[in-house]
């Protein structure tokens, strides 16, 4: 059974959990063009027990930064600590995608199961294990089936139960309610807030959705278009849980995720390099003739 970890001490939040100093990432072509500057000079502490949101115009390097943190990219300067140690690939570390990316010859159980065989887990403590997860993404009763006999709420549940089974101390989250309608993500969302107060893990969730990260995060990182800085450090002091009340009609959370777009849309538009450089300024421009 899983078991919330205690409280952090005063000493345990004074040492973060991750610590980002002075990172940049550069990508190479193939074609022998000019490398894309992906990220700029990033600094970031995330402290123990943190559900932290990164948000900022498309091509910022969200995901670069994510990557980075599971040892599946390596940044060109700068350091990267998660828990003292450089980030690296393993069961302390769970990891959702935008896709899926269940086996499609594998039942949901297995698909479940799979990280703890490859740590040679007996297969009666994977499978309990993959059915105590499965049960608390309320898709039990489909552990038999296989992917494409499940809806994609579904599989993401499934998906979600497989980056759990480990019972990570980090758990990154890559755009992960994407491809859902706009119902099945409000569940998920809130199955992410109880399973949160459950795990006590960091959480670190790249989003698009500015109302997604404000209802979901302790802090958002608004980054700045390519190459991709922090631009700000935004506390989200929204009670909990945020499941027991409408928090989005707050005016505390309608506060937020106004300037939170409202910094987004600004980037976007001053930014000559985005399909949307001035776009709003010519439509206000051509308003006023009118």
């Amino acid at each position: 059974m899983v078991e919330s970890a205690p409280a952090p001490t005063a000493a345990s939040v004074a040492q973060p959990g991750i610590s980002i100093r002075n990172v940049s990432k550069w990508f190479r072509r193939h074609d022998g063009s000019p490398p894309v500057h992906a990220l700029s000079d990033i600094k970031l502490d995330i402290a123990p027990n943190t559900f932290v949101s990164l948000v900022g115009p498309s091509g910022c390097g969200k995901t670069t930064l994510l990557r980075m943190l599971n040892g599946l990219i390596a940044p060109e300067s700068g350091t990267i600590l998660v828990d003292g140690e450089p980030p690296s690939c393993g069961p302390h570390t769970g990891m959702v995608f935008q896709s899926f990316r269940l086996m499609p010859w594998r039942t949901i159980r297995a698909n479940v199961a799979f990280p703890l065989e490859l740590q040679g887990a007996p297969s009666s403590q994977c499978a309990e294990r993959a059915d105590f997860y499965l049960s608390m993404m309320g898709i039990r009763r489909f552990a038999d089936s296989y992917p494409h006999e499940l809806s994609g709420g579904m599989q993401q549940r499934a998906a979600l139960a497989r980056a759990l089974i480990t019972e990570p101390a980090l758990l990154l989250m890559d755009e992960p309610f994407a491809a859902l309608d706009a119902q099945t993500r409000e569940f998920m969302q809130i199955e992410v807030m109880k399973i949160r107060q459950t795990l006590k893990s960091i959480v670190v969730f790249v989003t698009h959705s500015v109302d997604e990260a404000v209802l979901l995060s302790d802090q958002v990182v608004m980054m700045r278009p390519r190459p991709g800085r922090i631009a700000e450090v935004i506390d989200v002091n929204l009670p909990q849980p945020r499941w027991e009340y409408d928090a989005r009609a707050t005016p505390e959370f309608v506060s937020m995720r106004h300037y939170l777009w409202e910094g987004i849309k600004e980037m976007v538009v001053s930014d000559p390099e985005s399909e949307f450089y001035q776009r709003d300024r010519a439509v206000t421009s051509e308003s006023a003739k009118d």
